[in-house]
């Protein structure tokens, strides 16, 4: 029984206020021995007590497996200008040792029947408390501008509309994502075209 929520989450905190740190000190490197990041910026929050009692009712998750069946109370998501820049990233994570990836899933090439796109990493992350080391679940999103936009758009009707879009809007509303999708592939197709330019 959790009595104490803000207690529970501080492991959280940390987790993602270490995470945020990391992923744009990767940003910084890049930045500084190319000019050029497959990482655009950094965000993280930890899911609100309401989103989290809503989740475990919805579900059904037992309260005394929060920390093992609940995924991304602990939440990253890092954003980049290019599809390719997604798989650059998740490379990266699977390289590193201070964290331990548990599952993955491509959103990107095998879209949700939404038409929302992302990569999701779940990874097991240690943090030092100051009873010793707890490790926790935390999820990085990875996703380019573009399929962010389309899922904060998305988000925030979905809750406007509680969960249930007349038809046509959901029809609209993948028709958007796979436009959007498009464009993200003719951008990239133009870096391509201007770097194959430059070695000429």
């Amino acid at each position: 029984m959790v009595e104490d929520w803000n207690n529970f989450l501080v492991p959280y905190q940390q987790a993602v206020d270490e995470l945020k740190v990391k992923l744009r000190g990767m940003r910084t490197q890049f930045m500084r021995t190319s000019g050029v990041s497959p990482i655009e910026f950094v965000t993280g929050r930890v899911k609100p007590v309401d989103s989290i009692t809503e989740k475990m009712v919805r579900r059904q998750v037992d309260e005394s497996r929060i920390e093992q069946d609940m995924q991304d109370i602990a939440g990253v998501r890092v954003m980049c200008q290019f599809v390719e820049d997604i798989y650059t990233v998740v490379d990266l994570l699977r390289k590193r040792t201070d964290m331990t990836i548990i599952e993955e899933r491509d959103y990107v090439e095998n879209e949700k029947p939404s038409g929302y796109r992302s990569y999701h990493i779940v990874v097991e992350y240690p943090v030092q408390m100051m009873n010793g080391q707890k490790k926790i679940l935390a999820e990085i999103q990875v996703r380019t501008l573009e399929m962010n936009f389309w899922a904060t758009i998305e988000h925030a009707l979905n809750y406007k509309f509680d969960g249930e879009f007349p038809e046509d809007l959901r029809k609209r509303l993948k028709i958007a994502s796979v436009k959007s999708y498009e464009l993200d592939k003719e951008m990239s197709d133009i870096k391509k075209e201007i770097m194959k330019s430059q070695t000429k």
